[in-house]
């Protein structure tokens, strides 16, 4: 294990923006001043023509990126989960989603793992505020690999689509030669019985560990990362309940209109199945090491095991 890379998602990210700028010219960038933490930075140096910084005004940058996408351009526009979601959410489902113009929201920094810098960075509530726009497709990669996958998928899409990339450098699990991703799609990591896990972003690390736990007490875990999270893989979700009989999910989000109530809206209508939700608990977070507020909010391995534990008695 010492030799697995770390590496956040938001690299990925900026990794991605440079391929696709190399093939194609009508990509163009923007970004709130905040080029080199949300790592449109390196598209900017290798493409200065088409990266744009609109300073701190994120409602202007979301209103001049479906500009640009009005005009057939394919816009991302980046900024930290907080501002990109918050300042300009009025922005994002008037001038993006209700004219469903080809504009992507490329958020950094989403969850409790921004640390340091406290409840006021801390974006938990991303994920609702996006699903709740009308035609707004929500994607939350796990790890390096799939967060560029992600963002050349976001560039195929012809809508809008919110993308949250973390600050936090986790495991790279995905071999980029041969994995594939796609919209509205989820992925079995680990096949199951007992209790079926349902994890996005940097939680399916730790979902995948708590998997490894729980066989050693004889509970037979199924683990799916769901990186998109709007649409969900609904098949594959019900399948699992089917299956299982049981689902756990987990995000570094509140648990009020994330992943966890997408599941059990659908579950309640089309598999009714018991479901418990680990995240954040419809509480604001506070300043401290990341790592050491995952454990704080009980978004780590040896809780979603307590959990598991607990459920399949």
């Amino acid at each position: 294990m010492a030799d697995v890379k770390r590496i956040a998602t938001r690299e990925g990210y900026g990794e991605a923006l440079v391929e696709l700028g190399r093939e194609h010219d009508n990509i163009v960038v923007f970004d709130a001043d905040l080029a080199g933490s949300t790592k449109s930075g390196v598209f900017g140096k290798a493409f200065p023509d088409r990266h744009f910084n609109a300073g701190i005004a994120e409602a202007d940058m979301i209103c001049a990126a479906a500009g640009a996408a009005s005009m057939g351009m394919v816009a991302f526009a980046s900024s930290f989960a907080m501002f990109a979601t918050g300042r300009a959410y009025e922005q994002i489902r008037n001038s993006v989603g209700y004219t469903r113009l080809n504009v992507k929201i490329a958020a950094s920094h989403g969850g409790i793992s921004v640390g340091e810098d406290g409840a006021s960075h801390q974006c938990c509530e991303d994920f609702a505020l996006m699903r709740a726009i009308p035609g707004m497709v929500v994607l939350n990669p796990s790890d390096n690999v799939e967060a560029k996958a992600a963002v050349k998928a976001a560039y195929e899409y012809d809508g809008p689509v919110y993308l949250r990339f973390g600050r936090l450098a986790v495991p790279v699990f995905h071999d980029e030669a041969t994995f594939k991703f796609e919209i509205g799609k989820g992925e079995i990591l680990r096949d199951g019985t007992d209790v079926a896990i349902i994890a996005t972003g940097l939680m399916v690390d730790e979902a995948v560990k708590a998997g490894e736990a729980l066989a050693e007490k004889g509970i037979n875990a199924m683990i799916i990362n769901m990186a998109s999270i709007k649409p969900l893989d609904e098949e594959l979700i019900v399948a699992a309940a089917k299956k299982c009989g049981k689902i756990i999910t987990c995000e570094e989000h509140s648990i009020i209109g994330g992943l966890g109530e997408a599941v059990c809206s659908l579950l309640s209508e089309k598999c009714p199945t018991p479901v418990r939700r680990i995240g954040v608990n419809d509480v604001f977070g506070f300043s401290g090491p990341a790592l050491d507020l995952l454990k704080e909010f009980g978004l780590s391995a040896e809780h979603i095991t307590e959990v598991a534990e607990d459920f399949c008695k």
